[in-house]
C-alpha cells in the first residue's frame, strides 16, 4: 500500500497515478485517510463482464466523456455504443436548439450545392 498527502497529490498528480498503477494509494489529509486511489487497469476491475460498457455509459450520460471516448472505454465501435446508449434512453447526440438549427442550415446549403 502506498500513501500520498493532499498537497503531494495537488503538486504532482502523475506520481500518485503511477503509484496507483502498482498498488492501492491512500490519500492522507492532515494525518487522516481521506480517499483511496486504485489503478483500474492493473487491478482488473474493468475486466468483469459488462463493467467497461457500464462505466463508459455512466461517464457519457453525465457529460464527462464524448461519445467517441466513451466508445473507446467500452471497447466498442462508436456506432454500436451509440445504439447501446440509445436503447437505454440516453441521447447519443446532444445538441441545443441553436446547434441543431445551424446543422440543418449547413445540411441545406450542402444539399443545394450537390
Amino acid at each position: 500500500m502506498e500513501t500520498v498527502n493532499v498537497s503531494g497529490l495537488k503538486n504532482n498528480p502523475s506520481d500518485a497515478l503511477r503509484k496507483a498503477r502498482r498498488d492501492v494509494v491512500v490519500v492522507m489529509n492532515r494525518d487522516k485517510p481521506d480517499a483511496l486511489m486504485v489503478g483500474v487497469e492493473s487491478s482488473g476491475v474493468l475486466e468483469g463482464k459488462g463493467v467497461r460498457p457500464a462505466l463508459a455509459t455512466a461517464l457519457f450520460r453525465d457529460g464527462h466523456l464524448s461519445l467517441v471516448r466513451s466508445a473507446r472505454v467500452a471497447q466498442m465501435p462508436v456506432s454500436e455504443f451509440a445504439s447501446h446508449v440509445s436503447r437505454l434512453g440516453i441521447a447519443a447526440i446532444q445538441l441545443t436548439a441553436q446547434e441543431a438549427a445551424a446543422d440543418m442550415d449547413t445540411l441545406e446549403e450542402w444539399l443545394a450545392t450537390s
